[in-house]
């Protein structure tokens, strides 16, 4: 068995814990490990405090305008493995942008987001949508509690 939902949520601080919330639920109803559920919810708070800070302001016209006030999490449990993207419709990441982002100086108040998801998630993956934002995935590799309902046996 699988669970896969997707989210279009309102660029709002607000949104933020909602989408966690959502994601713990799953992962609790399903039966996941409780440090893999806590993992990746941090991973995705930080994915999505990006799309609501930076995640504006792509395209000119109505409709563009529109998509702006919105960002998209979509996640995947199936199997071992859970996957989770957070699309936005902003400028996207900058061209130069390296591999690895460079270690955040720990005074700063931000910056420190796109380390932390790397550092949580087995797998992750930044990308841009040619005139449609930014793209941040990332999967984690599950641990299952004893009787989990999609446990892989």
């Amino acid at each position: 068995m699988s669970i896969w939902w997707s989210l279009h949520l309102r660029r709002e601080a607000a949104s933020v814990p909602l989408a966690r919330r959502l994601l713990l639920g799953t992962m609790e109803t399903a039966g996941v490990d409780p440090d893999i559920s806590y993992d990746l919810s941090v991973a995705l708070s930080e994915a999505c405090a990006n799309a609501v800070e930076h995640g504006g302001g792509a395209g000119g016209d109505a409709e563009a305008g529109a998509s702006s006030e919105a960002y998209r999490v979509t996640a995947y449990l199936d199997g071992e493995t859970c996957r989770i993207e957070v699309a936005d419709s902003g400028p996207g990441f900058p061209d130069r942008r390296p591999v690895a982002p460079p270690a955040p100086v720990l005074s700063q108040e931000s910056g420190r987001g796109l380390c932390l998801i790397e550092q949580l998630a087995d797998h992750v993956h930044f990308r841009n949508q040619p005139g449609h934002g930014a793209v941040v995935s990332f999967d984690k590799m599950l641990k299952w509690r004893e009787g989990a309902l999609l446990r892989v046996v």
